[in-house]
């Protein structure tokens, strides 16, 4: 902001912070209409990032509705805009600015890589059909591989863009993080499932093998839906059927991870 305005850009690096924070206050209206626990909202000048204590633990419809609120707050800036050439004249070259950068913010959101809009919206794709732990690393590997694929471009196709190159290896480095800490996150998840032992979706079914780790029943978790894990035992041709918060009480509380799961439930 300082240099902004002894390079003459401070209207428009205020015209872009406005916009990102309309678009994030998009994010928290319909977090709060929830009743999400918020810790922060940081504005960066290429975006912001609403931090939450919300992982996985939500439906999945929920999730949509709260990342979708940001980009749909760029359409009521493109209606304010129109109301705003109707009734107040204003320089063009203002009109253009909000125009051009909030199309450019829009659109550089609904990329598909995390943590992008685009990126959780993938992620929430991915969670219809995977389980939480498998979603999220398909998510991270496409996120890495389209952030190289436009870092390539910006090199060699594009016309050189430093700006723009930077936020694209900002994001390539974050994901490479995510990607080293994805068991964190994983573990994270599973313990918003034990702290909130609620009906969060549908009631799904998981079939795992007596002798299956308890860790590798975890990974079958789907976010937004709560499990009736069914134990199977072919040589005694039974079946233990075990609630999933029991399976978290397990490892929260007695530690048991790689224990095989129908010697903790038999």
């Amino acid at each position: 902001m300082f240099i902004s305005v002894f390079t003459g850009t401070f209207v428009q690096l205020a015209i872009i912070l406005l916009i990102v924070f309309v678009h994030e206050l998009g994010h928290y209206i319909a977090a709060r209409y929830y009743k999400w626990r918020i810790q922060t909202i940081v504005l960066w000048v290429f975006g912001g990032v609403m931090k939450t204590d919300e992982y996985g633990s939500r439906k999945i419809f929920e999730e949509f509705i709260v990342t979708i609120a940001g980009p749909f707050q760029h359409l009521i800036i493109y209606l304010f805009v129109i109301g705003l050439l109707k009734n107040i004249p204003l320089p063009e070259s203002i009109i253009f600015l909000l125009l051009y950068y909030n199309t450019i913010i829009l659109l550089f959101n609904l990329l598909p890589i995390w943590p992008l809009d685009g990126g959780k919206l993938f992620f929430l794709l991915n969670s219809l059909f995977f389980p939480y732990r498998q979603a999220y690393e398909h998510t991270i590997i496409f996120s890495m591989i389209i952030s190289f694929v436009l870092i390539t471009a910006h090199i060699f196709l594009f016309p050189f863009n430093l700006s723009s190159l930077l936020i694209i290896i900002f994001l390539l480095i974050e994901n490479s993080k995510d990607w080293q800490q994805r068991y964190y996150i994983f573990i994270r998840f599973l313990l918003q499932r034990y702290e909130m032992p609620k009906n969060i979706g549908r009631l799904t079914s998981i079939v795992v093998p007596i002798n299956m780790p308890l860790k590798q029943v975890f990974q079958k978790f789907y976010q937004g839906r709560r499990h009736l894990v069914y134990v199977v035992d072919k040589k005694r041709e039974q079946t233990i059927v075990v609630d999933e918060h029991h399976c978290l009480q397990l490892y929260f509380e007695k530690k048991y991870l790689r224990q095989p799961i129908g010697k903790l439930v038999s």
